[in-house]
């Protein structure tokens, strides 16, 4: 067996049934040794696209996901994909192929520094210097994506160590590492916090998800009866129509949200990280508030604000702990009443296709198992404003590193991992193009995912920044020249409808939930509406610009 041969062993034994790549040069040798796999290799047209891929199969599936490229460019593609899981903790696991032992830091062909450049983007880098470190590489690359604060980790392997002969050793059996617990004065600590609190608030972030304990999340904030808000990718962990969910926060959030987390006197952060589009400005975000912060991840403790009482470890441990009877009905009597006086206006004076209206009626027309796959940009901000997201696996978004062309690799790798369920990509004119190429992908395995494009022909938080901030001074904004989406789609093989009128959204609704195999509906929209409402750069999050008509 040489080393290619045992990485795909190796693989095996993980468990690993997807992996997604393209192939080269200096990884030939795994892709020769992958003809033997028991699982299947997806060749994606980008390497970008493979990384994104293995981020959406990750966040879909909960294991992890696998991404393949050559070395050089390939390795330099992957990269933002990297970026993307990093900042958003999903465990991926990336393969490069490099350039042989005996020419490393020649500047031979298609060689580049790999592992420094990866530092600062994933947990940790490993170069395989001889086969045998393949054994306890591959399994440890494996246990530190998911272990304590999950994320990217990379495995470069010169070519010579991929054809290299060797003994054909055991896997290296890994302890698993134990988790911090908190120290029980802590947990009493927060309870009499808890218990003093007259306006205590839920904070919940993608660390809920990605500790698995949503179950117990739902638990305590039911049984407690507290009131609740999310980050972007905190949606779904109560479900968007719970009662005690008063919505996302932030720059985008909802204002009984906002105003919430403004007055509130105890704020109980779990799985968050005080991210600057959720707090608006530090300085003045819940200005009377205690914290109490819930994470695995003890850089997170204080690094923006300070918490009272830190509970760091397993929060499916933690939160049976602090559950108990509270006091607080007139608290939650205003938070509720201010959730009921700010309903949406999905009916605003406007003659076309209004968005928030069109995903929410999606949402209500998909079953509550679809996976939603989001790009970057004002359909993003609308997917979380408007979007019943029933759980954080089934709504997958670009949070911290905000990828332009996520969304349809994304949705590739959540479909591959969740056969079972819908899968609808939405996306924008500006962020399609970004990984258009990935059409390819969706035709050649047929894959039933459901590409819903909103085009207003420009990029639209760009420009709605520019209008807001910038005296709309517009600039490289205008995509009236994109081409025919329907015609792109049909040249890939998959079929598309056009819509601009709101007669015609019931139909598209349908076709989307009805049809079989892959489908692109194309909605046009006007490039003059914003997403509301919008925080302003330096301001407080009660400080939101709405337009009249919500």
């Amino acid at each position: 067996m040489n080393g290619a041969a045992f990485v795909v062993k190796c693989l095996a034994e993980l468990e690993v049934d997807t992996i997604f790549g393209y192939p080269g040069g200096a990884i030939m040798p795994f892709y020769d040794a992958l003809l033997d796999a028991p699982f299947q290799h997806i060749l994606v047209r980008h390497e970008q696209g493979a990384a994104l891929a293995a981020d959406g199969y990750a966040r879909a599936t909960g294991k992890v996901g696998v991404c393949v490229a050559t070395s050089g460019p390939g390795a330099t593609n992957l990269m933002t994909g990297l970026a993307n899981a990093f900042l958003d903790s999903v465990p991926v696991v990336a393969i490069t192929g490099q350039v042989p032992t005996s020419v490393l830091g020649t500047d031979a062909f298609q060689e580049v520094d790999v592992l420094g450049m990866s530092l600062p983007i994933v947990k940790h880098s490993f170069l395989v210097r001889k086969p045998e470190d393949l054994k306890w590489m591959i399994p440890q690359a494996f246990q530190l994506a998911t272990t304590g604060r999950p994320g990217p980790v990379l495995i470069d392997i010169p070519k010579d160590v991929c054809t290299s002969p060797m003994a054909i050793p055991a896997m290296t059996n890994l302890s698993t590492p134990e988790v911090t617990q908190p120290d029980p004065s802590a947990i009493q600590r927060a309870r009499e916090l808890l218990r003093k609190a007259r306006k205590p608030l839920v904070y919940g972030g993608g660390g809920i998800a990605l500790a698995r304990a949503v179950e117990e999340f739902r638990a305590f904030v039911h049984q407690m009866n507290l009131p609740a808000v999310a980050t972007l990718k905190g949606l779904g962990c109560l479900p968007a129509d719970d009662s005690q969910f008063l919505g996302m926060l932030g720059m985008h959030g909802l204002k009984a949200a906002n105003h919430a987390v403004q007055e509130c006197d105890l704020l109980i952060v779990v799985g968050a990280r005080f991210d600057d589009r959720a707090t608006g400005k530090l300085a003045e975000f819940a200005p009377h508030a205690k914290v109490i912060h819930l994470d695995i991840d003890p850089a997170e403790i204080g690094k923006l604000r300070h918490a009272h009482v830190s509970l760091l470890g397993d929060m499916r441990d933690i939160l049976p702990q602090l559950a108990m009877p509270l006091d607080i009905q007139p608290w939650r009597d205003h938070c509720f009443a201010n959730k009921s006086n700010h309903p949406w206006n999905y009916q605003p004076p406007i003659k076309g296709i209004y968005a928030p209206r069109l995903l929410r009626q999606l949402s209500q027309q998909m079953p509550p198992e679809t996976i939603v796959t989001c790009d970057v940009g004002q359909h993003q901000m609308w997917v979380a404003q408007h979007y019943l997201v029933q759980h954080p696996s089934r709504h997958l978004s670009s949070g911290g590193l905000g990828t332009m062309g996520y969304g349809l690799p994304a949705a590739i790798g959540a479909q591959l991992g969740r056969m079972d369920v819908p899968v609808v990509a939405v996306t924008g004119d500006g962020s399609i193009l970004m990984n258009i190429q990935e059409l390819a992908t969706i035709a050649r395995y047929q894959l039933p995912i459901k590409i819903l494009l909103l085009d207003n022909q420009c990029l639209g938080l760009v420009r709605q920044w520019q209008e807001l901030f910038f005296e709309k001074r517009f600039s490289s904004i205008d995509l009236s020249d994109n081409p025919d989406f329907l015609a792109l789609a049909a040249a890939f093989g998959i079929p598309g409808i056009s819509i601009r009128h709101p007669h015609e959204e019931a139909e598209a609704l349908q076709k989307i939930a009805q049809t079989k195999g892959p489908l692109l509906v194309h909605v046009q929209i006007d490039p003059k509406e914003n997403v509301w409402p919008l925080v302003p750069p330096g301001a407080a999050n009660h400080e939101m610009l709405e337009e009249t008509h919500l």
